[in-house]
């Protein structure tokens, strides 16, 4: 029979074939595998850092969302004060100009009724001066005759007293 040379096993080439499938390893392992799992660590802690930046982002965004609607709340509470207390200041002044207007009013009337009785007694001054003329004309002429100071003064003072007397009696 015949050897077969082709399939031979050697096992100084099997040991030297895995001695430099090991040296092989070790240095993919050494010079590849460290730096690519070191790159692959800090990729997924920046991943990571990125979430975590999210996280507290949304977070903040949540609690100055809240802190606004809060403000907002003050705000319209402050404006809803503030427009009271306007409306409060516009009925007291509003108050006191109808106030000052009926004082002014009052005054324009007392005023107006002091005019009044002022043109009342000039008026009847007015007339008592014509009355005291005309009664001493038709006392001249009835008597056909001057009249002395004192008699006129007299006459006067009598003729005034009776429309006195009926002026009061009325």
């Amino acid at each position: 029979m015949q050897t077969l040379d082709v399939i031979s096993v050697n096992i100084w080439q099997m040991l030297a074939s895995l001695a430099n499938l090991i040296l092989l390893f070790l240095a993919v392992k050494k010079f590849l595998y460290k730096p690519v799992m070191k790159m692959l660590d800090a990729r997924r802690n920046t991943i990571q850092k990125d979430y975590d930046d999210a996280a507290a982002a949304k977070d903040k965004a949540v609690s100055d969302q809240k802190a606004y609607e809060e403000k907002l709340r003050g705000a319209k509470e402050e404006s809803d004060k503030i427009i009271k207390t306007a409306v409060g200041i516009a009925n007291d002044r509003e108050k006191e100009i109808l106030a000052e207007a009926k004082l002014k009013a009052d005054g324009i009337v007392r005023q107006a009724e002091n005019d009044a009785i002022l043109e009342r007694k000039k008026a009847e001054d007015g007339i008592r001066k014509e009355i005291v003329e005309v009664s001493a004309l038709l006392t001249e002429k009835m008597l056909e005759r001057e009249v002395s100071a004192d008699d006129h003064k007299r006459f006067i003072d009598s003729f005034i007293e009776s429309i006195g007397d009926e002026n009061d009696a009325d």
